[in-house]
């Protein structure tokens, strides 16, 4: 296994690069606005870096499968309480790995309506 980067933004920046060369997927765009730092697929947004959190769009049972392990956090976009269902935030210390769950978040989009 190879050793994962030192911080949040070089792991988003190695996510960045392996899944551009997919089809139909595009990079993140500067911009402070929502999104503008998100991964998409199809012109949805599947991956983000967040507070130097990833977060990524998966189905609801696999986001609170991830919850319920320890290994993300619900997201809260404004932290405000209002929590994303299909959304999870995932910790640069955690020890799940980001780049599969980015695949997930991937194909998952891709897939949906």
């Amino acid at each position: 296994m190879s050793q994962l980067p030192s911080d949040a933004e070089e792991r988003y920046a190695a996510i960045i690069e392996a899944l551009c060369a997919e089809p139909n997927v595009t990079s993140p765009r500067p911009g402070n606005r929502f999104g503008a730092a998100g991964l998409k697929i199809n012109g949805k947004i599947f991956a983000m870096l967040v507070r130097g959190r990833l977060v990524v769009k998966l189905p609801k049972p696999r986001v609170d499968t991830l919850i319920g392990s320890g290994e993300g956090e619900p997201y809260d976009p404004r932290s405000d309480g209002r929590l994303m269902k299909e959304w999870v935030s995932i910790e640069p210390t955690s020890e799940a790995e980001w780049l599969p769950l980015a695949q997930e978040a991937m194909k998952f989009v891709a897939t949906k309506g």
